[in-house]
């Protein structure tokens, strides 16, 4: 399993008109803490997409909310990788309040695609060793 630890400030424009943070922003969420996931691995998603010529299209979310998160609140995001990824790679996580309450879970599945012609490709090697030496 690798894991990162990311925390986020809800902004007021976050917000829905009952205060809460409106549902569509959770995927940024999920998005911010893939990010630095990845960047745990010692890459960028500039580095796989310009350098490597991989890209990460979303397949498939699935989120779970069980209670909401207000403007200014202070959320920890914790993303996980369980499995060793092969042409897909899914992220888990959850987010914590302040008060350290678990407010929601979910996961995004990406698929690992070449940049030339959007085929998907099994996870490149230079990524998989990666995820092999940070695997605990």
């Amino acid at each position: 399993m690798i894991e990162s630890t990311t925390q986020i400030r809800v902004r007021y424009s976050e917000t829905d008109k009952m205060g809460y943070v409106y549902y569509g922003n959770y995927p940024q969420y999920l998005e911010i803490g893939r990010t630095e996931l990845i960047r745990k691995l010692g890459f960028s998603y500039a580095q796989l997409e310009n350098d490597f010529g991989i890209l990460l299209p979303v397949l498939e979310v699935k989120m779970n909310y069980h209670a909401p998160a207000r403007y200014d609140d202070l959320l920890t995001v914790h993303s996980k990788l369980l499995e060793v990824p092969g042409v897909k790679i899914t992220i888990h996580s959850e987010i914590y309040n302040e008060q350290d309450k678990k407010i929601f879970t979910g996961y995004v599945t990406l698929v690992f695609c070449r940049a030339l012609d959007m085929k998907p490709v099994m996870v490149p090697d230079f990524f998989l060793e990666a995820v092999r030496k940070n695997w605990n």
